[in-house]
C-alpha cells in the first residue's frame, strides 16, 4: 500500500544509488562504457527503498538505522549482480563461455571485480552516509504522514 515512508525511502535510496554512481565512474579503467549506469542505478534504488525500506518503516530510531544500512546493502547487491549479469550476458552472445556454467561463474567473478572497486573511502562513507539518512528520513515520514 503507498504511504509516505515508501516514497521517501524510494526517493532517498534512489538518490543515493544515483550519487553513488558517479562516485566509482573515474574509479573504473577510462576506456568503460557507463550509457545509462546511473540511471540503472537510481531505478534500482528506487524498487529497493519502496520494497524493502518502506514496509520497514515505524519500528523506532535505531531500526531506522538498521534500515537504511539494510536498504544500502541490498541497493549495492542487486546493483552489482544486475551489471556484472549484464557484463556477463554481453559476453556470451560473443561466444566468450564453453557452457552456462561457466557463464554463470562469471556473474560472481564480475561482482567480485566491481565490489573490490566500491572499497573507496568516499564510496563507502556515501553509502554508509546515506543509509542512515534515508532510514531516519523514511521514519520521521512514516511518524509525520500515517
Amino acid at each position: 500500500m503507498p504511504d509516505a515512508a515508501r516514497l521517501f525511502a524510494s526517493i532517498c535510496i534512489g538518490i543515493v544509488g544515483f550519487l553513488v554512481s558517479y562516485q566509482i565512474m573515474p574509479l573504473m579503467p577510462e576506456s568503460t562504457d557507463f550509457g545509462s549506469f546511473a540511471y540503472v542505478n537510481g531505478i534500482i534504488g528506487i524498487f529497493v527503498g519502496w520494497r524493502v525500506m518502506g514496509k520497514r518503516a515505524g519500528r523506532g530510531v535505531a531500526a531506522a538505522i538498521n534500515n537504511g544500512m539494510g536498504g544500502v546493502l541490498v541497493l549495492v547487491l542487486w546493483g552489482l549482480f544486475i551489471h556484472s549479469s549484464y557484463q556477463m550476458f554481453d559476453r556470451a552472445m560473443a561466444n566468450w563461455y564453453n557452457g552456462a556454467f561457466q557463464a554463470l561463474l562469471a556473474i560472481f567473478k564480475f561482482m567480485a571485480e566491481y565490489g573490490l572497486v566500491m572499497i573507496n573511502p568516499l564510496v563507502m562513507f556515501t553509502l554508509i552516509s546515506g543509509g542512515i539518512l534515508s532510514g531516519l528520513a523514511t521514519e520521521y515520514a512514516w511518524r509525520t504522514w500515517r
